[in-house]
């Protein structure tokens, strides 16, 4: 079941980084396919730092730092993933729009659930 939650949470968020595109004007993904490995990569880099620089730094934890570590994470995750396009202020905006969001329709990293489990 923790399978389906997760692909759930992606699909999701592939849905939100979609808005965030038509809403965002320097934020573009080429389409379904490129938004779902734009999230999933999102949450790979968003583990990773927190991996080294713990949960305040993380995309998924709030505050300023958690929003700088956004808009970083949005932008370094362009060179990974083919047919999407940031500048800059596209990812301050998509973070904003992103965070937005978030307070509507929360979408938890999957990668919480696997680490809560093991404790």
């Amino acid at each position: 079941m923790q399978f389906l939650g997760t692909v759930v949470r992606f699909v999701v968020s592939a849905i939100v980084l979609m808005v965030v595109s038509w809403l965002v004007p320097q934020f573009s993904v080429g389409g379904f396919w490129s938004a779902l490995f734009l999230a999933v990569v999102i949450a790979l880099l968003g583990w990773v730092i927190e991996g080294i620089f713990g949960k305040r730094v993380t995309p998924f934890g709030r505050g300023i730092v958690g929003f700088i570590a956004s808009v970083i994470v949005i932008w370094l995750a362009q060179f990974i993933v083919g047919h999407v396009s940031v500048t800059w202020i596209g990812a301050i905006l998509a973070a904003l729009v992103v965070g937005i969001i978030d307070l509507f329709i929360p979408i938890a990293n999957p990668f919480l659930g696997a680490r809560n489990r093991q404790r």
